[in-house]
Formats: structure tokens, sequence, C-alpha cells
């Protein structure tokens, strides 16, 4: 597939399940797993790992970031474009097994590829922030609780 994909900020978390929760919203389902917009805090508390399959240099549209705009908080989608313009902005190219890390609410954008090769990305996120009202983090392992009753 071959597409530009326009200015943005990642806004969205995968959970385990749906539990309406305050400032928590709104809510999607993507290939069959719940989604919802975080508030700011747990964006802003996230790192983004790009794990790049294949080398991606100005023939495949690599990512370029706006720099420093992970400070700017939720910026308003009719603005994220005049916002990413007003930024210093680099270009992420990468060989592939490179790994890029950024602040998950960076704006970010990459345009359509000019060549034929793969522009392969693993896209990981990262929070070390448990979520409130029993809300889960989709793709993390429940915690085993162990009873400290002696068998004796």
């Amino acid at each position: 597939m071959n597409w530009i994909v326009a200015w943005h900020q990642d806004r969205t978390i995968a959970v385990r399940e749906r539990r309406d929760t305050a400032d928590f919203g709104p809510w999607s389902v993507k290939d069959g797993i719940v989604h919802v917009a975080p508030p700011m805090s747990v964006l802003d508390q996230m790192v983004t790992l790009r794990v790049h399959l294949d080398a991606c240099d100005d023939h495949n549209a690599p990512l370029t970031v706006a720099l420093g705009s992970h400070r700017l908080g939720m910026v308003v989608v009719e603005q994220v474009e005049a916002v990413a313009e007003q930024h210093p902005t680099y270009i992420c190219r990468a060989e592939a097994g490179d790994v890029w890390a950024y602040s998950t609410p960076i704006l970010h954008t990459s345009g359509k590829s000019g060549s034929d090769r793969r522009r392969r990305v693993l896209q990981i996120d990262y929070s070390a922030s448990e979520l409130p009202n029993g809300l889960e983090w989709f793709g993390v392992a429940r915690r085993a609780t162990y009873s400290s009753v002696d068998p004796e």
C-alpha cells in the first residue's frame, strides 16, 4: 500500500476492554481491538518505538517529525498542519533494523513513496503508567497473584 499520511498526533491507546472512564473518549474498535483517546497526561508519559523492517530513505517516504511539537499538548485537528509548519522538521531516514524513539504526541507525517521498495515498520507504544478505573492496556499480560499461605 502506498498513501500519504497527513500531519497528525497519535491520540488513541489500545485497551483490553471498554470501561467508561472520566476524560477518556471517544472510543473506537480497530481490527477487533478497543481503542480510546486518553487525556493528554497519559500520552505525555508515553514513548513510541518505530522499528524499521526495511530501509527508508528520501525515495520511499520516511517519517517526518515537527521538532518540539510534543510539548504543545493536544493540538486542535484543524490547526495541526499550520502548527507543524511553525516548527523545524526532521526527516527520519533509516536502515533496516534501525529503531527511532520519540514522544508519542509529536506531530508527524509521511508522504507517498516514489519507489516500489517496501517501507514496513513495527510501531510499539510504551507507558509505565497504570490506567484508572480498571482500564487495562491491550497487549500487556495480567499480573499473577500468589497466595502467601504456607502449604503445611
